[in-house]
């Protein structure tokens, strides 16, 4: 079967039958399985465009799974189910024949632990545009490496060595690296699981910095269990606990005017906090 893929005309703005815009991403009663646990539980959850959303609460409540769902991560795990609808721009990202390497052009992705491919800190900004064919020459490779690191907010550091292996990196540098591969694609979206929780504290304070330089001309949604680290750069906070969305809504008044109790509790420390500094 030949794969759909998400070209431009389902990648321009939508709108439903009223008129309204089409959410940029958007799940509906959205479930997910495998083996016998029941990960996510009927999340339905719009995330704002051109702002940084954050997933918070207690470890295994489905945050990770939830951010791993929207440009299907979660497919390699063995078993796994889905329920409901999960939509970019409107469309359905489960959808039999979806071109998922295409998906995740648009919805880039930064890990937890900083990953270096195997090459140089040039060959990692440039991978992205290779591998999708988008540069068409070398000098347009060149300028597409030095946007993307300039835009990561980490040019000035490794612009003389770009031809280091990207490993000689600190862990700082090379998550900045990372964002920079994920942003030389030009994606819609960046979605970020835990990037500073195995980074020291300056480097912490750069990726913060820098995500928040990129909020607007990027969509960005990031797990975090630093309840310090959501209320410092989100804009809208979205709350789990045990596989379930319990709030979502600014991030201010999630954080002083929670309107339930469980919310309450796990932000005043009553229960299931870790690592908040």
């Amino acid at each position: 079967m030949q794969e759909a893929g998400l070209g431009v005309s389902t990648l321009e703005a939508r709108s439903d039958r009223d008129g309204a815009a089409v959410p940029l991403i958007e799940s509906r009663d959205f479930h997910l399985r495998y083996g016998g646990v029941h990960a996510l539980k009927g999340i339905t959850l719009t995330v704002v465009p051109g702002q940084i959303t954050a997933i918070v609460g207690p470890s295994g409540c489905g945050k990770s799974t939830y951010l791993r769902s929207i440009n299907r991560m979660n497919d390699r795990i063995p078993g796994v189910r889905v329920e409901g609808a999960m939509l970019f721009r409107g469309q359905d990202v489960y959808a039999s024949g979806l071109d998922v390497v295409d998906l995740r052009r648009h919805i880039g992705m930064v890990f937890e632990k900083p990953v270096a491919l195997s090459m140089s800190i040039y060959g990692n900004a440039a991978y992205g545009p290779r591998v999708h064919r988008t540069i068409r020459s070398r000098a347009e490779l060149d300028a597409s490496v030095e946007k993307s690191l300039r835009n990561a907010e980490v040019w000035d550091e490794v612009k003389d060595g770009l031809r280091r292996p990207a490993a000689s990196l600190s862990g700082g540098q090379l998550q900045r690296v990372a964002i920079a591969r994920a942003l030389a694609v030009s994606p819609e979206v960046i979605l970020l699981d835990e990037p500073t929780s195995a980074i020291d504290p300056i480097g912490t304070a750069r990726i913060e910095e820098t995500l928040q330089r990129l909020a607007g001309a990027y969509t960005i949604v990031i797990v975090t269990h630093n309840l310090q680290q959501a209320a410092r750069i989100s804009d809208r906070t979205a709350f789990f606990l045990s596989g379930e969305l319990i709030e979502e809504g600014p991030t201010d008044t999630l954080f002083h005017r929670p309107r339930d109790p469980r919310t309450e509790d796990y932000l005043t420390g009553r229960y299931g906090q870790e690592g908040n500094e």
